[in-house]
């Protein structure tokens, strides 16, 4: 996937949980941080699928942030 990936423990959910912060609402859990990030290609997959229905416009990765 080209879009940029965080992957976090959740004490709340007692799950790990990925995010793709470009993707507005697009995040998946799993109990492995290799089950979320799994989870949540699946899930930027159907994102982008449904944007592209509804003729939304989907965001170019920006990739790796820089910081100065």
């Amino acid at each position: 996937m080209k879009y940029k990936t965080i992957i976090y423990w959740s004490e709340e959910d007692s799950a790990y949980i990925a995010e793709v912060p470009e993707l507005a609402g697009c995040m998946a859990d799993g109990p492995t941080a290799r089950e979320a990030l799994h989870n949540v290609e699946q899930i930027a997959q159907e994102w982008i699928e449904t944007a592209l229905e509804l003729g939304r416009p989907i965001p170019n990765p920006r990739g790796r942030l820089r910081y100065a």
